[in-house]
């Protein structure tokens, strides 16, 4: 990644396609710098005006007495084209190209304009941002090389906040709803089809402010991953929180960001395990992406996830309490000395229990929240504060309430979110910096986002993240039969059933005598076929008696389908208590992707699955395991006996280390079932009697 500091701090700025109007996209830049006191030089470039908006204009480029650092591009099509041709060949350092209808349509007019400016850019090295881009805006230093209405609508205030979206859309409304909320933004880039500049690049150079203390970002798409590591990197070592709103979750977003940005939309599930194991927090909206912004600017981290909730109405208390347990926030129980010193504090209908219900006494001591707090504040089980005012106004003193909660956060390391329905008192509390919400609802899932995503960057920082983007094995590919799927699984550590592969019946008595089991499976075995069940391919059960029968058998129905028969499996029977699975692929931009499940015959239609990015240690496929639904039975109910986790999880890491070794060429990989065996004395086993692996075909020669 290049420096790209000449965006933020321009000693030049030309804008072509300069206006007079200052609401037109070429006249905004112009306004908005002089408004911002951009300390550069402004070169307003229109050959049909001498001066624009009080200041001197230049018919061209080459009228200028300096290349300028930056180029606005304000005209459209092949215009805009020739003059960014034209801003290489003079020599500025970096273009910001607001016009749309390029590669952002498909239309391959569109697509060839993109082609000629960057062929323009790279033989000269100028750098260029969108096309199809709002632009870029530095409210410290007043270079704002973008035309959002937003800027005139909320008035910019400078702030330790910095957003990055591929979106303008998406860079102004979290803009505006900052800046409604009373919170300043430094950094507000919008960057378009990122042909050149990627939003990951500028992520990368905001961060270099050391006063930037947030990072919001709005992706729809993900083509390269280096450069998304490096911004989690780069956040983790600067101590800044990055939350992420990517678009396209659903078939239909995908498309609507295709056709907005070009973006490559990605498998959902892999870009949410990529960022978690990366410290990066995922939005669902864009609420949720600024929705705990004031708490993020605390200098102060939180210490755990436990929360005490306090308010002046029984209701509310139970509410919130609701919400806590359905986000997952466990309520602290009180120490002793905390409830004795509640119980002299309060009146004594009050409940001293967490939630703390100080009741409408409040209305006649307004003192209750500021002897409350500070003695939650003394329990070191109390790692943050919920408190509820549903209703006030006249006859409470609102400005004491608000004195008594700023003070406690300032006089503590414990975060405090407000949940008051009311907007004018909200307003008194948010006047004090204090982060407040309409209802319970909204509040816990900010602090559980704020308390969960600290978690989520401390585990990021204890494990040695790799920044994957592995490439996919090259050249044509061949899928292994079950017996050489089982074969190489075994090789890279996977446990599997004892088996004997057999060319005809004459074989069998010997493989017999290789088999301990009474009880075998007898299967037809070829690379055509991966479905054997619905083919009667499979049976289960069988008498050592019956297998010479059921081998004939299987090879008249491999002959009858017309495939090439590589033999048939003969298998010792192995009944699990559970059935999970395992599963990899390579992914076009993650690269390798591991999968733990739930296995058997429904994995497909009631999928119970979790993803893994390799290399992950055995601490993380087994909280993999956990997060499943299938968990819940695992540890053994109802006096059914527990199965060997650890030995699931242990082949999930020797997978995920297979799938990161070029030799091995391995492509795709499905174990299912993988049968989970019963934990004696804490370990039992997981054996896969079942797999299918795809890999290259120069590594499988």
């Amino acid at each position: 990644m290049s420096d790209l500091s000449f965006f933020h701090e321009p000693r030049s700025v030309a804008v072509i396609g300069a206006s007079s109007d200052p609401e037109k996209i070429g006249g905004r830049p112009i306004k908005y710098m002089l408004e911002r006191g951009f300390t550069g030089r402004l070169y307003p470039i229109n050959p049909s005006r001498d001066r624009i908006q009080g200041i001197q204009a230049y018919p061209d480029l080459d009228s200028l007495d300096e290349a300028p650092d930056v180029a606005i591009i304000a005209v459209s099509g092949a215009s805009a084209v020739a003059q960014v041709v034209r801003c290489a060949e003079v020599g500025v350092k970096g273009c910001v190209i607001m016009a749309s209808g390029f590669g952002e349509t498909g239309d391959a007019q569109g697509l060839a304009w993109q082609s000629e400016m960057l062929d323009a850019a790279a033989r000269s090295g100028m750098r260029i941002v969108g096309p199809n881009s709002q632009g870029l805006a530095d409210f410290a230093s007043g270079s704002i090389l973008s035309f959002s209405t937003l800027f005139t609508e909320q008035p910019p205030q400078d702030g330790s906040i910095a957003i990055v979206s591929q979106s303008g859309a998406l860079c102004s409304v979290p803009y505006g709803l900052l800046r409604e909320a009373g919170l300043g933004v430094r950094y507000a880039h919008a960057t378009g089809n990122d042909i050149d500049v990627t939003a990951a690049e500028l992520a990368v150079e905001v961060l270099k402010d050391p006063e930037v203390r947030l990072l919001l970002l709005y992706l729809e798409g993900i083509s390269d991953l280096e450069p998304l590591a490096e911004v989690a990197r780069v956040a983790l070592e600067a101590d800044v929180p990055v939350v992420a709103l990517k678009g396209g979750r659903s078939e239909a977003g995908q498309k609507a960001a295709a056709s907005h940005t070009g973006a490559l939309a990605t498998e959902e599930a892999v870009v949410d395990v990529f960022l978690e194991k990366h410290g990066i927090w995922r939005a669902r909206s864009t609420g949720d992406l600024v929705a705990a912004a004031p708490l993020y600017l605390r200098r102060e981290r939180p210490r755990g996830d436990e929360i005490a909730i306090v308010s002046n109405s029984g209701a509310i208390c139970v509410l919130a309490a609701d919400a806590a347990g359905e986000e997952g926030l466990p309520l602290t129980v009180l120490s002793a000395e905390t409830r004795a010193d509640l119980t002299a504090a309060l009146p004594s209908f009050a409940s001293v229990e967490n939630p703390i219900d100080v009741t409408a006494a409040l209305l006649t001591d307004s003192s209750l929240f500021g002897k409350v707090l500070p003695i939650l504040g003394r329990d070191g089980g109390v790692d943050a504060c919920v408190v509820g005012i549903p209703v006030a106004g006249k006859g409470y003193d609102v400005e004491r309430f608000a004195r008594d909660v700023a003070a406690f956060e300032a006089d503590t390391d414990i975060p405090v979110v407000m949940v008051v329905p009311q907007s004018s008192i909200a307003r008194v509390f948010r006047e004090r910096g204090i982060l407040v919400f309409p209802d319970e609802a909204q509040a816990i899932r900010g602090l559980a986002q704020y308390l969960r995503h600290h978690a989520l960057i401390e585990r990021a920082r204890a494990r040695r993240v790799d920044p994957g983007g592995r490439a996919h094995p090259d050249g044509p590919a061949v899928t292994l039969n079950e017996a050489e799927s089982l074969d190489l699984l075994e090789r890279i550590g996977v446990p599997t059933v004892g088996r004997v592969l057999v060319g005809s019946s004459d074989e069998v008595p010997a493989a017999l005598e290789r088999l301990e089991s009474e009880r075998l499976v007898v299967k037809g075995c070829s690379s055509a076929i991966t479905h054997k069940s619905e083919l009667g391919l499979v049976r289960v059960n069988v008498d050592r008696d019956d297998v010479v029968r059921t081998t004939e058998e299987m090879i008249a129905i491999l002959d009858g389908e017309g495939v090439a028969t590589d033999g048939v499996i003969i298998a010792e029977m192995v009944k699990g208590r559970h059935e999970g699975m395992l599963g990899a692929r390579h992914d076009p931009v993650f690269g390798p992707v591991v999968m733990v499940g739930a296995g058997g015959i429904y994995v497909e239609s009631m999928p119970d699955v979790r993803l893994l990015l390799p290399p992950f240690s055995f601490e993380e496929a087994k909280a993999a395991i956990g997060e499943l639904r299938i968990a819940a039975v695992l540890g053994g109910v109802r006096g059914a006996p527990a199965v060997d986790v650890d030995a699931w999880a242990e082949a999930a890491v020797r997978l995920g280390e297979a799938m990161l070794d070029p030799a091995l060429g391995i492509r795709e990989l499905d174990v299912n079932p993988l049968m989970l065996l019963e934990a004696v004395d804490g370990r039992g086993g997981a054996v896969a009697v079942d797999g299918v692996v795809v890999r290259s075909a120069a590594a499988a020669s």
